[in-house]
């Protein structure tokens, strides 16, 4: 055919720096790029096969051939799909003149620092292989009967020559020379993980050819064959083989009543790098109104906050797109791990724009649905099984709904609360009888109160996760008349008269040297400790919010500001509520009456005290050293009195 030369449209002149900007932190997106537009190929061909508009031969396999050649330093991309004439390359490979693409970029430049969503969406997809080639070469043939093969060659995605092609077989292969600066960055390895990182699920057959191992094998089969001559012996050089380095099948396109639960969790351990096996999971599989299919799993974890990095990930016709898009999928879903197919997601478009979609809502509020539906399927059929993965699924529950209101309002009748004795009850079964809920952050640590508290009839109920503060704070907006307090927040028991009290607390403020001390007297029984810190449930939040405050006054410091005043801001109010019933308080009181040595009786008191704050868990390094200390003497008293 007659060569021809030409310019690619100057709308490229905007274009190409933005594409450059996008692929800047991300140089190997080109691979997924001309890997789709191959799959895009064969898929036409496919199509147009069915309808009996192109035929191919009996028993030919469709296939994609990624060859490297690191001698020569080129990469191709190599299909049997449908071809290109001369006219279709001029259309889609010269005129990039599309108007709305260049209003786009217009737009974005204008409104986003982010590119991502734009390369292969407006027929850019082949252009980004020149960021990574000094040269690209197109050879393609199309299906259609009696078209010539025809080349397409470019430096720098501008000039172009086209003329025409050896090719015999019908498809497209491109070549990239690849640059300097290219191939220090691309080797066999990284482009197997890059094929493997992109296009693991794309629905054609992909093989990796790497020309120069294939080369050495040959060598090294070609040198056991003479060896294995000159000693007479036989020696058949094997051939060289290729599997596809992709699963063009993944089991989210198979229909979930075909599917076993050792494929799902055999998909699963494929996909992610997980010791455990997965929990349960969600199989998604629908054509209306949405396209949409995919494996949402509940991984086992024993870190929940770890990082969140790829644990939901997004496809488009069985390729690669992104992990974790937020606008699609809620970010607590994250806590989640899995694989979306979304085939009708609007990606050429900002993920500002994402946002406003009123498709992409209405997807985020199904998934959002199949996820609550399911779990709410598990706990009724299944409460037990429910019961046994809370501890794994209890975060993403809490977080699910404090921060998505559709989620809340289908979960929070079977939200979970684990007691002390490892029961689980619902909202509705904690607070059938009180509206006051007691619970604890530490059952071994806080163990005096909390049987102070089962004694008063409450179910207690652990909370000892990161979150379970913001937890009940959300709880209580939620339930106007419940209350969550801490079993040290309440002591119950019978308050002493006001003589009593005051001489009490006389006491002690002058034994302890600290006339500020909050002192009361509650008769609380013979059996329990002589004295116990009571903190209410607000100092205690206060308190939890003084050491977010503490984090700031560092960062402070270290810029050199002044720090804020914490003790104004958050005072420390604790109580020391004595036990009238104890035997010990009344011998301490009777010792003092009878005039005792004040040493002995404010060294008493002191222990005392430091015993009641190291049950409520706030005893100092240096109340520790003093509380164990005469601990010891009085264990050694008693021994010489035995």
């Amino acid at each position: 055919m007659e060569q021809k030369s030409g310019k690619v449209s100057v709308t490229t002149e905007n274009i190409f720096p933005v594409i450059r900007q996008w692929l800047y932190s991300d140089q190997d997106i080109f691979v997924r790029e001309l890997v789709s537009n191959c799959a895009d190929a064969v898929a036409k061909l496919k199509r147009l096969v069915e309808l009996g508009n192109a035929k191919v031969q009996d028993g030919e396999d469709y296939k994609i051939n990624v060859i490297y050649d690191d001698d020569a330093k080129t990469l191709v991309f190599e299909d049997n799909g449908i071809g290109m004439t001369a006219e279709e390359i001029d259309k889609y490979i010269n005129q990039i003149a599309f108007s709305g693409a260049l209003d786009f970029v217009t737009k974005y430049q204008e409104q986003s620092t982010d590119k991502s969503g734009i390369i292969g969406h407006f027929g850019l997809g082949f252009y980004s292989a020149f960021m990574v080639a000094d040269k690209v070469r197109i050879d393609t043939l199309s299906f259609e009967e009696g078209s010539e093969a025809v080349s397409w060659e470019s430096e720098d995605g501008m000039e172009f020559t086209i003329g025409s092609s050896d090719r015999t077989a019908r498809g497209t292969a491109i070549t990239l020379t690849l640059s300097e600066d290219a191939q220090k960055i691309f080797d066999a390895g990284t482009l197997r993980m890059t094929l493997r990182k992109y296009c693991s699920f794309v629905p054609v057959d992909i093989f990796f050819i790497d020309v120069k191992a294939d080369k050495l094998h040959a060598q090294n089969e070609e040198k056991r064959k003479k060896e294995a001559e000159e000693k007479g012996e036989e020696f058949k050089p094997s051939d060289i083989s290729y599997a596809p380095i992709n699963n063009k099948n993944p089991l989210w396109m198979k229909k979930p009543s075909e599917c076993t639960d050792e494929e799902y969790i055999s998909f699963y351990h494929s996909v992610f790098n997980d010791g455990y096996d997965p929990l349960f999971w969600i199989h998604l599989n629908m054509d209306y109104p949405f396209t949409l299919q995919g494996i949402l799993y509940f991984p086992k974890t024993d870190n929940v906050y770890q990082s969140l990095e790829g644990r939901i990930k997004i496809y488009n016709h069985q390729v690669f797109v992104a992990d974790n898009i937020e606008e699609i999928i809620p970010d607590f879903l994250f806590l989640l791990q899995g694989c979306l197919d979304c085939s009708d997601l609007p990606l050429n478009v900002s993920r500002s724009a994402l946002q406003q979609d009123e498709y992409v809502k209405k997807l985020s509020g199904h998934i959002i649905k199949k996820v609550s539906d399911k779990l709410n399927e598990l706990y009724k059929n299944d409460r037990e099984a429910f019961e046994r993965y809370w501890s794994d699924i209890s975060v993403f529950v809490k977080y699910g709904m404090m921060k998505e209101e559709k989620f809340y309002d289908k979960v929070k009748d079977i939200c979970l609360f684990k007691t002390i004795d490892d029961r689980h009850l619902t909202m509705e079964e904690l607070t059938k009888d009180k509206k006051e809920i007691r619970y604890t952050n530490d059952k071994v640590a806080q163990a005096a109160y909390v049987q102070m508290a089962v004694n008063d009839g409450f179910d207690v109920i652990v909370l000892d996760e990161e979150l379970d503060d913001n937890f009940i704070s959300f709880l209580e907006y939620k339930y106007q008349d419940m209350r969550f307090k801490r079993v040290d927040a309440d002591l119950s028991g019978e308050d002493s008269d006001d003589e009593t009290r005051d001489k009490i607390r006389d006491f002690f403020r002058r034994a302890l040297g600290d006339d500020k001390l909050e002192v009361s007297a509650k008769a609380l029984g013979a059996e329990a400790m002589p004295a116990l810190i009571m903190e209410s449930e607000q100092n205690r939040r206060m308190q939890d919010m003084r050491k977010q405050y503490e984090k700031m006054n560092a960062m402070n410091r270290a810029a050199g500001q002044e720090p804020l005043n914490l003790d104004e801001l958050f005072p420390v109010k604790v109580e020391l509520v004595v036990n009238t019933d104890s035997p010990l308080i009344g011998q301490l009181r009777a010792m003092e009456a009878f005039g005792t040595k004040k040493e002995q009786v404010d060294r008493l008191a002191q222990h005392i005290f430091d015993q009641a704050k190291l049950a409520h868990g706030t005893l100092d390094a240096e109340g520790l050293s003093r509380y164990l200390k005469y601990n010891s003497e009085l264990l050694g008293k008693t021994l010489n009195n035995i």
